[in-house]
């Protein structure tokens, strides 16, 4: 099959085009023969040597994909092959085809192509256990979404929103606000020219968000703290402007603070089957009623998935950046 390989660590020039064998399939693992496959930031992290594959998984970047499935035991589930899918993987995206478990398996959303469908996987099982799970934003609580024009962002503003919770996101320019605000956000920030901690306790009558999603960290946390209201919840996925902060643990302490975060693709198939069914379960029916829906910006073939990295790491995009195979 065709695919791409990381050749070296580096810049996005060392992802090149390569033969390799399909893959043999592990217990509890099905064949997708992949149309289209997610290009996300642990992509360029491991391309870079900075996002260890864990064990077993295939050395090949791609954390998400769909396409049909044609091979694999199916008793007891409810596909057969033939049938066509998204799923989260463990790597191994950026190919022909492309092994995943079962259980982390979801029907294509009717009404959806492949393509929007292979937008799904990756930010949806992020957003859903971190912010609902971990962040347990429950009715009547508001959220903060920091970097909202990303895919992990338009993601927790659609579903929030589609959900009944106030939102805010901050995004790098007005042009990323305008589009933030139009996916489902109060209102959005633009980082560069607004302090948002500013903007949130006056937005808030001064009583702070409940949750937060955050990506950046760094010299963030001091004012995310002061923008949470009391027993809110601070949730850390990425650390983009740096992994150490200022923490307040008087206030922390104060106001019954939690500060907590996550990464997703260590954690066990048992694990992500139940956000899978959690998602077919909430979510899925947004997307069939056109409540909440991928943001695609831009679509690359397989073979420029160096110009798709590089378009990533400009940070010029609003939503999902994609392949197709």
């Amino acid at each position: 099959m065709r695919a791409i390989e990381i050749s070296q660590y580096g810049g996005p020039e060392v992802l090149v085009s390569c033969e390799r064998p399909v893959p043999q399939l592990k217990a509890g693992e099905i064949l997708i023969k992949v149309h289209a496959a997610g290009v996300n930031r642990p992509d360029v992290f491991q391309r870079m040597g900075n996002y260890p594959v864990p064990p077993g998984a295939s050395d090949l970047p791609g954390l998400e994909v769909a396409g049909e499935i044609v091979d694999g035991e199916l008793s007891g589930s409810i596909f057969k092959k033939g049938d066509l899918v998204c799923a989260l993987v463990q790597g191994g995206g950026y190919a022909e085809y492309c092994a995943a478990p079962l259980a982390q398996c979801l029907p294509v959303p009717k009404g959806l192509s492949l393509l929007q469908a292979a937008a799904l996987p990756e930010n949806y099982f992020t957003v859903w256990s971190n912010v609902f799970d971990r962040g347990a934003l429950s009715e009547g609580e508001s959220l903060l979404v920091q970097g909202g024009s990303s895919g992990i962002g338009v993601t927790a503003i659609q579903i929030a929103h589609a959900l009944g919770h106030k939102v805010f996101a901050t995004a790098g320019s007005d042009e990323k606000c305008r589009s933030c605000e139009d996916l489902g956000a109060d209102r959005a920030i633009n980082y560069r020219t607004e302090d948002f901690e500013a903007v949130i306790k006056e937005a808030t009558g001064g009583q702070g968000v409940n949750v937060i999603l955050d990506m950046v960290g760094g010299d963030y946390l001091p004012r995310e703290i002061k923008s949470l209201a009391d027993d809110g919840r601070l949730v850390f996925i990425a650390q983009l402007g740096g992994s150490k902060g200022q923490l307040d643990m008087g206030q922390v302490m104060r106001r019954r603070l939690t500060i907590t975060g996550s990464t997703l693709r260590p954690r066990p198939v048992a694990f992500k089957a139940a956000i899978a069914a959690q998602l077919q379960q909430r979510v899925w029916p947004l997307l069939e009623a056109g409540k909440v829906r991928p943001v695609i910006h831009q679509t690359f073939p397989l073979a420029q998935a160096a110009q798709a990295h590089a378009m990533m790491e400009s940070s010029s995009h609003t939503g999902k950046i994609m392949l197709e195979i």
